[in-house]
């Protein structure tokens, strides 16, 4: 039984609403630049019948020097035209990747008002568990479609609304990346960004969401997650990571909690810590 069908699919109902002509089946698969993977090659060699690839490099802000930035609405509506996704059309997005990259498409969706969007639980590896077939042959494009984006800015916040929720405590800051990375005693992947963490934010690794399998964990495990780091979820909640890909998923979860105050800081570590001027802390929460 689903605990959110809204935010969250299982296999077994993707594979029963497959061929449904509304559903648009998206791969959103994103890896870290030292893994060495490229997740539009492994989508031409094998990838859930019906899916096309949502690009989360691409559909960004390329103004931005920072990486996969938010696009603004007209580069996230060319893309859905592209795709021929309609503002109606039931989004399920997935992935084959470490990083639960499709949340951060599901966000995405989000912030640009399209409310018919779900996760495959499990993804990728889930769907070829359970025996179902994979494709190999080029993907059908679909036709253009219209496409209008209703933003909700209220999902996203910028550094200057993070140093305030940092200052005042407004909103709870919550971190997605490791401990050892959160507490300033692992190197930051990406070079030149300065080891710790936004002073008062809580750390929530994004591997506590997830089981061994990749499925997300159930709700009372969810919830005791963010509790047991501090985390008051009768608050607002900004969410952060390295870049904003795993923050998504502390977003997903906290959406299916019910929790609806919560924002993602789009720059997280990689703006924060890039920037001399804003203060970091290091060692626990």
């Amino acid at each position: 039984m689903q605990d959110d069908p809204q935010s969250l699919v299982s296999v077994e109902w993707l594979a029963e609403h497959l061929n449904d002509p509304g559903l648009r089946l998206l791969d959103a698969s994103w890896h870290m630049a030292a893994t060495c993977r490229d997740p539009r090659a492994e989508f031409d060699s094998r990838r859930i019948p019906g899916a096309q690839f949502f690009d989360i490099d691409a559909v960004s802000d390329s103004g931005s020097d920072l990486p996969h930035m938010a696009p603004p609405p007209e580069v996230f509506a060319a893309h859905m035209r592209r795709l021929g996704i309609g503002p109606d059309d039931q989004v399920v997005v997935y992935d084959d990747a470490d990083t639960h990259s499709a949340a951060r498409a599901w966000w995405t969706f989000r912030l640009m008002g399209h409310e018919r969007v779900a996760m495959l639980d499990g993804g990728l590896k889930a769907w070829t568990a359970a025996g179902h077939d994979l494709a190999h042959a080029e993907p059908r494009l679909r036709d253009p479609v219209d496409y209008t984006p209703s933003p909700r800015p209220a999902l996203v916040r910028d550094a200057a609304q993070v140093e305030v929720a940092s200052r005042d405590g407004g909103e709870q800051i919550v971190d997605a990346r490791s401990p050892e990375r959160f507490r300033g005693e692992a190197p930051e992947p990406r070079p030149g960004l300065r080891a710790g963490h936004i002073p008062q934010a809580r750390n929530v690794p994004v591997g506590r969401l997830y089981d061994d399998s990749g499925r997300m964990k159930p709700l009372p495990e969810l919830r005791a997650a963010f509790e047991e780091a501090g985390v008051d979820l009768s608050r607002p909640v900004i969410t952060s990571c390295g870049s904003g890909i795993t923050a998504a998923s502390l977003s997903l979860a906290l959406e299916r909690l019910g929790h609806r105050a919560t924002a993602l800081y789009d720059g997280s570590w990689a703006e924060w810590g890039a920037d001399s001027n804003l203060k970091i802390a290091t060692g626990d929460a």
